[in-house]
């Protein structure tokens, strides 16, 4: 696997690296020692799957607090999405900024996410998939979310006309600082 850091710290992607022969290839999208070579949480305890119908979904901006802080990989499996993460974290140099990536099915590219990011994406194809892997177990009294749409990060979805987004998710106050 190749990791790249992004432009927010600790935050990386990950490309898979196929061995090919004429039947296709096959690729490693998961290796404890390889993760923790990097520094990175390998201690995954829960997988997810979500399924968007339409193009245009919009999920997110979500995030756990401490200290049930989630560490996410994320790979979409089907269709594509806009992934978005913004660093929570007030002591990080890239405090409130964000950083997107396209992720589809035939790109199979990855995202590490650190605890103390909020995480969304817009599907971009109707039918899409994305599966997570999660280093803590889902703990409703500390999952928070950010305004998708908030101004104080102005994130440009590819998509502005006909977004479906849980009621939920459009609730979402703005962020304060």
């Amino acid at each position: 696997m190749d990791f790249s850091e992004t432009v927010l710290k600790g935050a990386y992607t990950i490309d898979a690296e196929p061995i090919e022969d004429e039947r296709g290839f096959f690729a490693r999208t998961w290796c404890k020692r390889d993760f923790e070579s990097q520094g990175l949480s390998s201690d995954l305890v829960q997988c997810s799957i979500s399924f968007n119908r339409k193009r245009g979904t919009i999920r997110g901006m979500h995030y756990q607090v401490y200290p049930y802080e989630e560490v996410k990989l994320v790979r979409c499996t089907k269709g594509a999405i806009f992934d978005v993460i913004i660093d929570l974290r007030p002591y990080s140099k890239t405090y409130l900024d964000w950083f997107s990536i396209l992720l589809t099915a035939d790109n199979r590219s990855m995202l590490y996410i650190p605890g103390g990011f909020a995480h969304g994406f817009q599907t971009l194809e109707d039918n899409t998939e994305i599966f997570y892997q999660m280093n803590e177990y889902h703990h409703s009294e500390s999952s928070r979310g950010i305004k998708w749409n908030d101004k104080a990060f102005n994130i440009k979805w590819p998509i502005n006309k006909r977004i479906t987004i849980s009621e939920k998710d459009e609730d979402y106050q703005e962020f304060e600082k």
